[in-house]
């Protein structure tokens, strides 16, 4: 479930993981799947169980697209600066 719960940790959360990986993705704008997966094993306890639910998110959100022939993930969402 994407909605968090009072038992839920903040850090812990679909949510989180994907954040960090579309952090990475924006400034790369192209990573590939074992570094970014790695990249969410290091920041959260349990990224690597939340990793592809958090993949899937921001799949359906259309912010990112796998590219099979390079195993990468490729930021395709708007362009914007904060």
């Amino acid at each position: 479930m994407l909605q968090p719960t009072k038992h839920s940790h903040p850090d812990r959360t679909v949510l989180n993981v994907a954040l960090i990986a579309l952090d990475v993705l924006k400034k790369k704008r192209l990573e590939s799947y074992s570094t970014l997966m790695s990249t969410a094993k290091k920041r959260v306890s349990g990224g690597d169980i939340l990793f592809l639910p958090a993949v899937n998110f921001l799949y359906l959100m259309g912010l990112i697209e796998y590219r099979p022939k390079t195993d990468s993930f490729e930021y395709v969402g708007p362009n914007e600066t904060v």
